[in-house]
């Protein structure tokens, strides 16, 4: 009971199993109501045990990315493909994250060094040109009429 509490308040992505002698319906609730996903008494079949293991492991598959859709881009994730009006876009992987950044901000401004935090690692030097120049590739190769904006002295948007 301890480690389901422990592993309920980390809200790990574990899945609970409870596999137990105590098959009263009280201590099934109990076990649920402590965080476990599921509860099977002793004795039990064997191919009920695989046959649960199994569900919880789709129940605990990784969500797919949502696909994202703005302005006639779109943009997927999870396949690391990006389009515009239907024609693909062949995208640095820089470029990648910073357009899904600006998806995912849906319609706010992004700062430069919002940019520089989550689409380049720790050791780049936030004096450099780096996100000007990947934001200049960016618009060229997302083409007419533009789509990503500068507010001075604030960052980008879509």
């Amino acid at each position: 009971r301890i480690r389901v509490r422990a592993l309920v308040a980390a809200a790990a992505r574990t899945r609970i199993l409870m596999l137990t002698a105590a098959t009263a319906a009280r201590e099934r609730v109990a076990g649920l109501d402590l965080g476990a996903d599921d509860y099977l008494g002793k004795p039990f079949d064997f191919p009920e045990l695989v046959s649960r293991v199994r569900a919880l492991r789709r129940r605990s598959a990784r969500p797919v990315p949502p696909l994202l859709e703005r302005r006639g881009i779109r943009l997927d994730p999870a396949r690391r493909a990006a389009e515009r009006e239907g024609r693909a876009l062949d995208l640095s992987p820089k470029e990648f994250s910073v357009l899904q950044l600006l998806l995912e901000a849906d319609g706010a401004t992004v700062s430069a060094e919002e940019l520089l935090e989550r689409a380049w690692d720790v050791h780049t030097d936030p004096f450099t040109g780096a996100v000007r120049v990947c934001m200049s590739k960016l618009r060229a190769k997302l083409g007419e009429p533009p789509l990503i904006g500068t507010v001075q002295g604030v960052g980008y948007r879509l």
